[in-house]
């Protein structure tokens, strides 16, 4: 259901592009991330294959882990030792991270 009410939010916003944001399923979520840097509002992260991640804020790096768990994308970054998971949506050069608590990030890729 989330997803669903998500999806018609993402619709029902003025257009960006002629097609809606779509989620991705886990092979599609690897694959837009792989190598990839997203640029968000204040922060960059750059996404290695390894499964390291590389978030720079405010001129300061800080090294994380990703993961794709099933259908979605994970993420843990110290100090924190938990995994926090997210529904990926994307279009073109957007990227729409949702949490389970339905808040969301959206960046744009810049590599």
């Amino acid at each position: 259901m989330r997803r669903f009410a998500l999806l018609l939010w993402v619709c029902a916003a003025p257009a960006m592009a002629e097609e809606p944001m779509r989620v991705l399923p886990g092979p599609e979520i690897r694959a837009a991330l792989t190598d990839r840097v997203v640029a968000y509002e204040n922060a960059r992260q750059e996404f290695r294959a390894s499964g390291r991640t590389l978030y720079t804020f405010g001129g300061r790096d800080s090294w994380g882990s990703w993961r794709i768990e099933g259908d979605r994308y994970g993420s843990q970054c110290p100090p924190a030792d938990l995994w926090d998971c997210y529904d990926v949506f994307a279009l073109e050069d957007r990227v729409l991270f949702v949490g389970s608590d339905n808040n969301a990030v959206e960046g744009r890729y810049a590599d």
